[in-house]
């Protein structure tokens, strides 16, 4: 019994401290809690026992095993009865006039018909069967037993022993009394083991077959991650991609929709099979259901890629190996190989590798090229790559302009004849001066007599989208940009693309986002090659790369944002793409800044020296005979016709008029004025550099005096 606890305090009235009586109170102990019922904890603890987490695992298990060995039994009795019956010939004539493919369906048919005849001859031939081994066991008796009594003759005329003729008889005898005794000692246990032994094979086909419900299964076996590609798996992926018509068609050929699948093949870092769709579905149903397809395949969104072959009603599916896209490529060969040269007429730019593995290179013969795509997804270095392959042929010259300046194109100081590099709207007249300089270039060849060599001559405009949306207007009112008939900008890429491939001036353009304001349409159509890296929808893969490759499967709009930088889908007759499909998606070699310039610099020693003209402040005045000078460069002697044109490029508003005359007449007021070599009229570098200092000193005389 507990003890009350005495408590004192005092009335509730204040009364005088004097007169103030204390009050006891006794206060009972609050009352025990009511004991929990046995029946309540024994329920608990059976709870906590029942959801624990080694409770589960054990009952996953114990229903794993049990159901590898009855479904094992299952897989062996449905092998037996296939291969004793005609099943597995009738389940594919289902699966062939599922698909409408009667063709097939009557070859199973004759096979089924050959497979009947030799049954039934089988058969036939069990009946004479008995007869044929006793006839055969008693002569081979009877000469079994010859045999030994003529070894034991021979035995005993060599020992002189008669005893001798029945001891290899009677040892023969003793051996298969051996051979009795020990099935006699070895059965008990083999019939105690047998069964034992049978339930361990049936357990073993059913735990490599993993017939278990998922949830039974093991966790590394339930999630599917990355495991291999087999036709079942992709037979059940296609019935559960929710095309009804698909759905039933499978369903009518049983397990036998394996037959709409051609070979599994690798192809580089995952397979390749072509699906022969049944009659009533078409391939855009599956090609618009490529995510649910990927998930059913245990794989991410961008691991599988759905193409068009030649092939009526087939789709081609690459099921990239999990995980094997977001791992490098490895260098590009122009970083390790130092002795590696470019031709422009034969040879191909190794751009990078396709989704099989393989080298993909890229021909830039007589071919202009576009490649867009979102911002910050490896552009500018996929342009770049092939530009740096191509300058190391020394006959190509470069003429490029960066609308961006961030200093990516740095590397062709000394290696391009023009170099623009920055975003205002004067380097944008200046790239439109140097496309127009372009255009005066190629009608001069188009004018120039047959059999005139015509080394190649690129024009580069990266971010290009920054000239369509410059709105400046020349002084006769024209606009740079736009895509107006007066636009002078739009005009000279078109000039370009439409006649300048003949004479080896070609245009390449990079550029962001694409619309049909940052980008027109006959501008983007005029290009041969057309690649595209990660896009934001399909409206924008069809401005890239046009309507036939992306109704052929093409998806940049699918590569990941952010992830798949320097991923690009390439529409382009100068890439191997295989025969049906429309493009090919590339991986590309990433090459950065440092490793760029130490390509270029290797460019450079394969030239006689190149004086690259860079952009100047618009309407200064010039010093005809410095920027001789400077567009002479490196070089001992430039031919006039050189001079005339390098000193256009470098200000078309004062040299783009002169003549050879013009050129003549300032040389020989300098004292530098031009002579022959080797029939030809050149420009001497030493001395327009004699005359350049003999006018200095003079002035600073002249200044002193």
């Amino acid at each position: 019994m507990s003890e009350n606890v005495v408590h004192l305090h005092k009335p509730t009235d204040p009364p005088t401290p004097d007169t103030a009586p204390t009050v006891l109170t006794v206060v009972p102990d609050p009352a025990p809690a009511a004991p929990v019922p046995l029946w309540v904890r024994s329920g608990r603890a059976v709870k906590t026992a029942a959801t624990h987490e080694t409770t589960r695992a054990t009952v996953r298990a114990m229903a794993r095993h049990s159901l590898y060995t009855l479904n094992g039994g299952r897989i062996v009795a449905r092998r037996a009865w296939d291969g004793r019956t005609g099943s597995r010939y009738e389940r594919m004539i289902r699966a062939a006039e599922a698909a409408g493919n009667l063709e097939a369906a009557e070859e199973w048919e004759e096979r089924l018909q050959r497979f009947r005849a030799a049954r039934h001859h089988r058969r036939m031939d069990l009946l004479h069967s008995p007869v044929d081994a006793a006839k055969g066991v008693a002569v081979g008796a009877g000469m079994s037993i010859g045999v030994l009594v003529a070894l034991g003759v021979v035995m005993a005329l060599n020992t002189g022993h008669v005893g001798d003729v029945i001891t290899p008889l009677s040892a023969t005898v003793d051996f298969i009394a051996l051979l009795i005794r020990i099935v006699q000692v070895v059965w008990g246990p083999a019939l105690a083991i047998g069964p034992f032994l049978a339930l361990l094979a049936l357990w073993a086909v059913g735990r490599r077959q993993h017939a278990a419900p998922a949830w039974a299964l093991p966790a590394n076996v339930r999630s599917g991650e990355g495991e291999p590609i087999t036709p079942s798996i992709v037979v059940k992926a296609l019935r559960d991609l929710g095309v009804p018509a698909l759905a039933r068609a499978i369903k009518e050929m049983g397990d036998a929709g394996a037959s709409m699948l051609g070979p599994i093949t690798i192809a580089g870092c995952g397979i390749e099979v072509d699906v022969t769709l049944p009659s009533g579905v078409s391939t855009n149903e599956v090609q618009n259901k490529r995510r649910k397809l990927a998930e059913n395949l245990t794989r991410h969104e961008h691991e599988v890629f759905i193409t068009i072959p030649q092939a009526a009603r087939t789709v081609r599916l690459w099921v990239a190996d999990s995980g094997a896209l977001d791992e490098p490529i490895g260098p590009s060969p122009l970083a390790v190989d130092d002795t590696l040269t470019a031709d422009y007429a034969k040879g191909k730019a190794p751009w990078g590798q396709d989704l099989r593995g393989d080298a993909a290179a890229l021909s830039l013969y007589q071919r202009h090229l576009l490649i867009t795509g979102l911002s910050n997804q490896g552009k500018t270095a996929a342009l770049r790559a092939l530009a740096l392959w191509l300058a190391l042929d020394r006959s190509v010259e470069f003429r490029v302009a960066d609308l961006k300046g961030a200093g990516d194109w740095a590397m062709y100081d000394g290696l391009a004849t023009v170099l623009i590099q920055g975003p205002t709207d004067d380097h944008v007249i200046e790239a439109t001066e140097m496309l127009e300089g372009g255009v005066t270039e190629m009608e001069r060849r188009l004018t120039a007599p047959p059999g005139t060599p015509f080394p190649p001559l690129i024009l580069l405009v990266d971010e290009a989208q920054v000239a369509f949306m410059c709105p400046l207007l020349d002084a006769d009112k024209r606009p740079y940009g736009g895509s107006k008939a007066t636009s002078r900008y739009f005009m000279a890429a078109r000039k370009i693309h439409n006649q300048g491939r003949a004479v080896n001036v070609l245009l390449w353009q990079g550029t962001q986002d694409p619309t049909d304001q940052n980008l027109p349409k006959l501008v983007r159509e005029g290009a041969h090659t057309r690649a595209s890296l990660a896009l934001g929808t399909e409206s924008q893969a069809r401005m890239a790369l046009g309507d036939k490759a992306v109704d052929g499967g093409a998806a940049p709009n699918l590569l990941r944002p952010g992830l798949d930088k320097g991923t690009v889908v390439v529409a382009s007759d100068g890439i191997a793409i295989p025969a049906g499909q429309a493009s090919l998606t590339v991986r590309t070699h990433y090459i950065d800044t440092d490793t760029a310039t130490e390509i270029a610099e290797r460019a450079k020693r394969l030239r006689d020296g190149i004086t690259t003209l860079r952009v100047v402040e618009r309407g200064q005045e010039r010093d005809p005979l410095a920027d001789i000078a400077a567009v002479l460069g490196t070089a001992s002697r430039v031919l006039t016709a050189d001079v005339l044109k390098r000193l256009s490029a470098l200000n078309e508003d004062a040299y783009g008029r002169w003549t050879p005359g013009d050129l003549k007449r300032v040389l020989e007021d300098a004292g530098a004025e031009p002579y022959k070599s080797d029939g030809r009229m050149v420009v001497g570098r030493d001395r327009v550099a004699r005359a350049l200092a003999n006018r200095d000193t003079n002035g600073s005389a002249s200044a002193d005096g």
